[in-house]
């Protein structure tokens, strides 16, 4: 394995890390004093549009998309020290164009949408001129499993109409959504894996309806968390994504990277709370002599500082993996940290919690938010169990004989074709770039 940067990787490491220490951590009070004197609370504080203008002038600009001409280009692995870098502060990934939603949507436009819809959705989203949202998760069922999914997509000669409730539909309050990548059935008497589909819908579209913005842990986020409830929403068939049936195929495409993306910031979570951790207990006196000469408080330190060089050692690994065998083969090894990174900044962010004493808890100090979201963020984009599942089912293949494991070899075999057709088409379109950039 090899986790050595290119010069320039080094290089932007560089850049965002000066960019992080100039801009962005002395913006996060400007920030949330913005945010609480706005009369809507999901509009974008003036500070962060300033933000946004001073990353791309530097050139720090849609990072994550490694898909064609549309990005930087990046690897994964060249990425993830970056989005560690911007995951230090809360706004950091919104800066510099590289939040969720957003981000898992933007990769699927680029890899399975048409050329229409990237010129009507994709090169907006590049640009931040619109935001976008995902609605997958529904209140009624266990939508960890997307064979659950009750949202009713039908078609009706030339459009789809949509009849369904989705929640936690992540970005949907933003005044700047425009676009709205919807999962539902088209077909519930298809194969298991072909009954789901995609769907691209204008959020200004009849019959859309947010019926409650939802807290997380008791905070508002500014994206907002809509419960929407979907009433005969006609969209034309050309909105489709990529195709019928094609949906938990593009799940597993967009879900693969995403996770990624979580694992790095987690690991920049983790050092935020470490950091502001050591600073408080150096400063603090108790019991006739500083916290920081504490056993126990030596002890958080030290555990802290060993879980998190772990981490990041796995999610680069994972990283290089999905650089290099593609992500199929890396599917335990991303299942894995998706688990570990949250469960680690968790941790981390609890210890630095206990030495602030009551200001952990007060939002004098990021800490609170920080273990509301990592908290949270077990559960987002599958629960733990979820990828523990997946973990011990690839392990224990290794010793079981085929016929116990023929319904999980089945899904398998689905889940891996998707990676592989994901992976398959993403080189199409480097190529395809390729020759086109050649020509």
């Amino acid at each position: 394995m090899d986790f050595g940067f290119s010069p320039r990787a080094s290089e932007l490491q560089d850049r965002m890390r000066s960019f992080m220490e100039q801009h962005v951590f002395p913006a996060e009070a400007v920030y949330d004093r913005q945010l609480a004197e706005a009369d809507d609370p999901h509009a974008l504080p003036p500070v962060m549009r300033e933000l946004k203008e001073k990353a791309r002038a530097e050139g720090l600009w849609n990072l994550f998309m490694a898909h064609g001409d549309w990005g930087a280009g990046l690897t994964n692995l060249e990425y993830a020290p970056l989005m560690e870098l911007a995951g230090r502060s809360i706004i950091g990934p919104e800066v510099f164009n590289c939040s969720a939603p957003d981000t898992g949507n933007m990769e699927l436009l680029a890899l399975y949408g048409t050329p229409a819809q990237q010129e009507r959705w994709l090169r907006p989203l590049l640009d931040a001129q619109i935001r976008s949202c995902f609605a997958m998760t529904e209140p009624e069922v266990a939508s960890s499993d997307a064979r659950n999914i009750r949202t009713r997509i039908t078609r009706d000669g030339d459009s789809y109409v949509v009849n369904g409730r989705k929640w936690y539909t992540s970005g949907i309050l933003d005044p700047d959504c425009e676009l709205i990548i919807l999962m539902g059935r088209t077909d519930p008497d298809a194969p298991t894996y072909r009954q789901q589909s995609m769907l691209l819908i204008p959020r200004d579209t009849p019959g859309v309806t947010v019926l409650r913005d939802l807290p997380m842990f008791g905070y508002t986020d500014r994206l907002g968390h809509g419960d929407v409830l979907f009433e005969d929403v006609r969209v034309p068939v050309e909105n489709i994504l990529r195709g019928e049936g094609e949906g938990f195929a593009l799940a597993q495409g967009r879900l693969g990277p995403g996770r990624m993306h979580y694992a790095m910031r987690a690991v920049g979570f983790a050092e935020r709370a470490l950091q502001l951790m050591c600073e408080r207990v150096t400063e603090r006196t108790a019991f006739g002599g500083p916290l920081a000469d504490q056993g126990v408080v030596r002890e958080w330190i030290a555990r802290s500082r060993i879980e998190i060089e772990q981490l990041r050692l796995l999610v680069l690994k994972s990283a290089w993996l999905m650089d290099t065998v593609g992500n199929a083969a890396a599917r335990m090894e991303v299942a894995a940290i998706k688990v570990a990174a949250l469960e680690v900044a968790h941790k981390v962010v609890d210890r630095a919690v206990q030495a602030h004493g009551a200001a952990g808890v007060s939002d004098d100090t990021v800490l609170a938010r920080l273990y509301a979201i990592t908290r949270a963020l077990r559960i987002a984009d599958g629960p733990d169990e979820v990828h523990l599942r997946t973990v011990a089912r690839q392990e224990l293949a290794k010793y079981r004989k085929a016929e116990r494991e023929k319904p999980e070899r089945e899904k398998d075999a689905y889940e891996k074709a998707a990676y592989e057709k994901a992976a398959h088409e993403k080189g199409a379109h480097e190529k395809t770039d390729t020759k086109a950039g050649a020509a």
